[in-house]
């Protein structure tokens, strides 16, 4: 490895950058040609599908199902006019740091670091979050949950990672498939006893606006959001597959929105069958909300409750799995950059990062031991809604600085498409603040941190060569020489 620091162009002021030789990129490596679109469209849902089963539930305690509803619909829009966009930058930019590459082509080093740690905040706690409600569902089912839980399913699903990718995007797609069966059979199964009533049978408060639809007033529709996001929180994670798909610039587009339509589906049905059937009331704590609203719905345990409960273990565990498979390729981007220790983008044999899935696993099993659900989803949502932010920004910077940018895929309405859900992302930043300041407050102390880790160490040791910057290179060559 060479020391000759180069400073940085106008794109990079403030940072330097150093040339590294082949063997660095060498142990460095992932696999090529590992996923197609419809592994693509699985690993999409698998990020979320967890979301369908604990979670979403919280947010009507904060809104009531009217404040629920609407704050889904805005969410929705949101997820859904993002991934379009996302579409568009993942065919141009196909590399695995994902939305820390696309804000590094469009706002340079910083923007870059700024995006890809509000990413890693978003996976590296979901998680921990999904572990504690995945603890919920073990106890129900065998009488064991708590910490004994959280650590066999770190330790079993990251081992899995470490066997290759390849593998991993296979057993999720099953996974997947099976967790979405258990949905089908919990939707069919509360049919019958849907209700409109049961819907607003949450006492409506002295709030401004309050109603039987709103019985927390128009603040609760804010308030929801965070949960609202739930249903559709970690789409976005697909690009970062870019580096081990067959044909990026055709399967991206194809994975995302194929993905996000499915995850629009459930999310819908869910909320107005799961509480239709037993009530909001009744679900608006519950750490196993589809399987106590058959309970609630029969008046017993039922062997579809049962059926639900063991099934819909998967659907943790799709969630679990593959979103640990993402926080370790957004890590091995930033390692391998130089934005991050460089030592965590290193590649087994099988062309894995193990630290990368080590180290947070370790982070997130230790905030699992907190117990708190809901509140750790208030810090993953912090961190997704300023990376969705960003991310919007890079898709209008680019289109109005750099129109000439080949792209395989072109968003549907362009700026004003991804205008739409970055206005909607700034709502969702402010929305956390309204549930548990505390917790938001501490979730920006920890950007904060990693944020001065940026600017008095790691600028100034970034690598030259990586596919973020070789891209940021030609794209600026190639403008100054028209």
């Amino acid at each position: 490895m060479t020391t000759e620091q180069l400073k940085a162009n106008s794109n990079t002021a403030g940072t330097e950058l150093e040339h590294v030789d082949a063997d660095y990129f060498a142990h460095r490596q992932l696999k090529k040609s590992a996923a197609g679109w419809v592994l693509l469209i699985g690993l999409g849902v698998a990020y979320v599908i967890s979301g369908d089963y604990a979670g979403w539930n919280f947010g009507l305690a904060q809104g009531g199902w009217g404040g629920m509803f609407l704050a889904s619909l805005l969410m929705a829009l949101m997820y859904l006019c993002m991934c379009f966009s996302l579409a568009e930058l993942s065919s141009m930019i196909p590399t695995a740091g994902g939305g820390y590459g696309f804000a590094r082509s469009a706002f340079g080093p910083l923007g870059g670091f700024l995006t890809g740690t509000a990413i890693l905040i978003e996976y590296a706690i979901a998680p921990a979050a999904i572990a504690v409600f995945i603890g919920a569902y073990c106890e129900s089912l065998f009488g064991v949950g708590g910490w004994v839980v959280y650590l066999t399913f770190y330790i079993v699903f990251i081992g899995i990672h470490i066997l290759g990718v390849g593998e991993a995007l296979k057993l999720m797609f099953i996974i997947t498939a099976v967790a979405a069966l258990a949905l089908a059979v919990f939707l069919l199964g509360m049919l019958p006893h849907f209700s409109l009533s049961n819907l607003f049978d949450i006492a409506p408060t002295n709030a401004p606006g309050a109603s039987s639809f709103l019985p927390f007033g128009y603040v609760g529709i804010w308030a929801a959001i965070p949960y609202a996001i739930w249903f559709f929180l970690a789409v976005e994670g697909v690009p970062l597959a870019a580096e081990e798909t067959q044909n990026p610039q055709r399967d991206m587009p194809r994975g995302l929105i194929g993905a996000m339509l499915v995850l629009l589906a459930f999310a819908l049905l869910i909320l107005l069958i799961g509480p239709g059937g037993a009530g909001a009331e009744a679900l608006k704590a519950s750490g196993n909300p589809l399987v106590e609203a058959l309970t609630i719905a029969y008046g017993e345990s039922t062997w579809m409750s049962g059926f639900v409960n063991l099934i819909g273990l998967a659907g943790l565990i799709a969630s679990f799995f593959s979103i640990i498979y993402a926080y370790s390729r957004q890590i091995f981007a930033l390692s391998r950059a130089g934005y991050l220790p460089r030592s965590l983008s290193i590649t087994n044999k099988n062309k894995v990062p193990v630290l990368a899935l080590v180290v947070p696993g370790l982070i997130g099993f230790a905030l699992s031991l907190t117990g708190q659900g809901d509140l750790l989803i208030l810090v993953a949502v912090f961190g997704a809604t300023i990376s969705y932010v960003l991310m919007m920004a890079s898709h209008i910077t680019l289109r109005v600085r750099r129109p000439d940018l080949p792209r395989p895929y072109r968003t549907p309405g362009g700026i004003v498409t991804s205008g739409i859900a970055l206005l909607l992302a700034c709502v969702a930043v402010v929305a956390g603040f309204l549930v548990d300041p505390r917790v938001v407050i501490g979730a920006v102390i920890i950007y904060a941190v990693l944020i001065a880790y940026f600017a008095f160490y790691s600028r100034h040791h970034l690598v030259a060569g990586t596919p973020e910057e070789e891209f940021t290179a030609i794209s600026e060559a190639e403008a100054t020489l028209k």
